[in-house]
């Protein structure tokens, strides 16, 4: 049941008709829960808008991240605002210019609007799009019954899926997979992929290695009902993670002297630290989970000729490509449903550790 402590629902407006209202979880403060309140539905004010009922909003520790105010200094969000960057439902209304959607149509968003005509657009680079704006990070998001976003967003989905079951892929999974295919072209037959963190950017990450390389895949996560999972989803090996001296002894021996790729989906408490002591010489860590510091002494950078390369994310066109393993049954999303009000219900689980999968906020 929804823990109705430090939920208020507020109107924005007295002037506002009881029709104009969406429900839409909305940050105040730094460090402190988002409250549920009602705001003045979003409007078309330009002619490649999309407005979307949101049929789900994915809860990410971004999010988390985001609460605790480690993005202001990159994105200076003006507060307060909607929060929810991993967003699908059904379009509700169209711009005048927009041709790829209409209403009715069932779409998952990228979680960027991008505007296609700076360099990084003209490549398909379009995640560092330069006019970019980032819906539920430096503007309102999806945590809400209605989104706006722009139809270069916008990826149609096939009549079969259903909002709940890929709102999260639309960053959790697109991350993950951006990251796969980055590294796929040398996951050959033979090679060795390391996976920290069987989460909700884990578990979609061990599913796209199985589905698109032919490495051999270990995961390492503290959760033995994490690891479980990660075995059904396509790991090879797993490693209960108890000390770092044994992860590394046991990834050191299942791989043979260590991983080719190793992707650490966490980023913090100890795993970047780690990570780079699980790769073989001229390895690559493939940095996606954030929060910590990573810290390798230059004289082992050149040495052993080892990389570290970060990760952002992922393209329109990875999105598509990640749909397109969705809909093929190669990819499933695992998840906790929770009602929109039950928001700081699920920010609570997700802190403690006991979500397995992705929450999922239903408005």
């Amino acid at each position: 049941m929804p823990n109705d402590e430090g939920v208020a629902i507020v109107r924005k407006s007295l002037d506002l008709e009881e029709e104009d209202l969406v429900k839409a979880v909305r940050l105040h403060q730094y460090g402190e829960n988002p409250r549920v309140e009602e705001v003045a539905e979003p409007a078309i004010k330009g002619p490649w808008d999309v407005i979307v009922d949101v049929g789900a909003a994915g809860l990410c520790r971004t999010d988390l991240h985001i609460i605790e105010g480690q993005w202001e200094p990159i994105q200076h969000p003006s507060l307060p605002y909607i929060l929810g960057h991993e967003n699908a439902g059904w379009v509700r209304e169209v711009g005048s210019a927009v041709t790829n959607v209409k209403a009715g149509d069932t779409v998952i968003m990228h979680p960027l609007t991008s505007c296609g005509l700076c360099p990084a657009c003209r490549v398909g680079q379009d995640s560092h799009c330069e006019n970019a704006t980032f819906p539920g990070v430096n503007v309102n998001g999806g945590m809400a019954e209605q989104l706006l976003t722009n139809a270069r967003a916008v990826v149609k989905l096939d009549e079969g899926l259903q909002p709940r079951n890929v709102a999260a892929l639309a960053d959790a999974g697109l991350t993950a997979y951006h990251a796969v295919r980055k590294a796929a072209d040398v996951l050959f037959p033979g090679t060795q992929a390391v996976v920290i963190g069987a989460g909700g950017l884990g578990h979609i990450g061990i599913q796209t290695l199985a589905a698109i390389t032919s490495s051999t895949i270990t995961v390492v996560d503290r959760s033995e009902e994490a690891l479980e999972l990660a075995r059904t989803l396509g790991a090879h090996h797993t490693v209960l993670s108890t000390s770092d001296e044994e992860v590394e002894k046991q990834v050191l021996d299942i791989t043979g002297g260590g991983a080719h790729i190793v992707f650490d989906f966490v980023g913090e408490r100890g795993a970047e630290l780690l990570a780079p002591r699980l790769l073989r010489n001229r390895g690559s860590h493939y940095v996606i989970g954030y929060g910590g510091a990573v810290n390798i002494p230059t004289i082992d950078i050149i040495s052993r000729e080892i990389n570290v390369i970060g990760n952002l994310v992922g393209t329109y066109n990875d999105l598509v490509e990640l749909m397109t393993l969705t809909e093929q049954g190669r990819v499933k999303l695992h998840t906790s449903i929770y009602p929109l009000d039950a928001v700081n219900d699920a920010i609570g689980d997700l802190e403690a550790g006991r979500l397995v999968g992705r929450g999922i906020l239903i408005p």
